[in-house]
């Protein structure tokens, strides 16, 4: 039996048979960056009280970005964070005992202006290509190596421009280059604008031999929280799925939110909606085979400097799920 299956049954005797007052609820800490996607669901997840309800009281600690949630969660100010698991399983093999909870399978591509005539990625050679997380994000990573599946060589074959997510949006927009890699909330955003799809990471990971409907996102938690409150790590877990599933099922609550969710228009705000409902992971456990196979393809291409010292996935990068 699951820890979180577990948590549901002592959840319910906690909080309608022994009937708690909030404040003897137990308290957990998340760093979410302002203005940033997860703040939906943790938004979603303290409107409908879900936290409370599954015996525990979310508190949101905003940080200014990724760096900051990470100094935050290695300073033990807070004790959950959002971040993708290749990150987690580099902090393992460097002795630090965290692991993973997965939050969205959201994942980037290849857009395209509309009139553009590319229809694969050998249609780029020659162009450039705006690529949002820098020479080692895992999406541009794993659409290397799907094109040297083929026997394209996409990194020598086309320029890379690398930038902030925002800088790569507005230049794909004025036609400045000829593709773009970006992060899954920007890619709704120019979709919305006329861009179109060329490929999707998923596509190429699964020709890669990759589970596509794999989380790459999740929240991070210490190990040592797992071991020691298991029924509070399943606490949170279980309200996250529930602010998914009223986010999957519920129009109104997306009205609620978007006001928060800077879309610039109709077009944008039901892009955001379906890309964000698109991503919503599984109930079901990661494929620890799956995640070895897009983990030694970091290791080959980014190398230490994506992946530190590890050479393989390292064990328990993972929050045992289960029905």
């Amino acid at each position: 039996m699951s820890i979180f299956t577990s948590f549901r049954r002592a959840a319910f005797a906690l909080t309608f048979a022994a009937g708690p007052v909030l404040a003897d609820l137990p308290v957990l800490t998340i760093a979410s960056q302002a203005g940033g996607t997860v703040a939906w669901e943790l938004d979603t997840i303290r409107h409908h009280g879900f936290d409370t309800a599954n015996g525990f009281r979310l508190e949101i600690q905003e940080v200014a970005g990724k760096a900051a949630g990470q100094i935050a969660f290695q300073g033990g100010a807070v004790d959950v964070i959002v971040d993708d698991w290749i990150w987690v399983a580099r902090q393992r093999a460097a002795g630090q005992d965290i692991a993973f909870i997965p939050y969205s399978r959201a994942v980037g591509g290849v857009m395209v202006p509309a009139d553009s005539p590319a229809r694969t990625l050998q249609d780029l050679a020659g162009e450039k290509i705006g690529i949002a997380g820098g020479p080692n994000d895992k999406s541009w990573l794993i659409l290397r190596a799907y094109a040297a599946q083929q026997g394209f060589d996409l990194m020598a074959a086309t320029e890379q421009v690398y930038g902030a997510p925002p800088l790569i949006f507005q230049t794909s927009r004025s036609g400045e280059l000829g593709g773009a890699i970006n992060f899954w909330h920007f890619m709704a955003k120019q979709e919305a604008a006329g861009m179109r799809h060329l490929i999707s990471v998923s596509d190429a990971a699964e020709a890669l031999g990759m589970d596509p409907a794999m989380p790459l996102l999740g929240y991070v938690v210490q190990s040592a929280l797992v071991a020691e409150r298991p029924e509070l790590v399943a606490a949170f877990a279980a309200a996250s799925r529930d602010a998914k599933t009223q986010l999957t099922t519920s129009d109104a609550d997306w009205d609620r939110l978007r006001p928060v969710m800077n879309a610039a228009d109709d077009g944008e705000f039901s892009a955001l909606k379906a890309g964000f409902r698109a991503g919503v992971p599984s109930d079901g456990p990661i494929s620890e085979a799956s995640a070895r196979t897009m983990f030694r393809l970091m290791v080959e291409l980014g190398g230490e400097e994506l992946v530190g010292t590890a050479t393989d996935l390292p064990e328990g990068v993972f929050v045992p799920l289960g029905s």
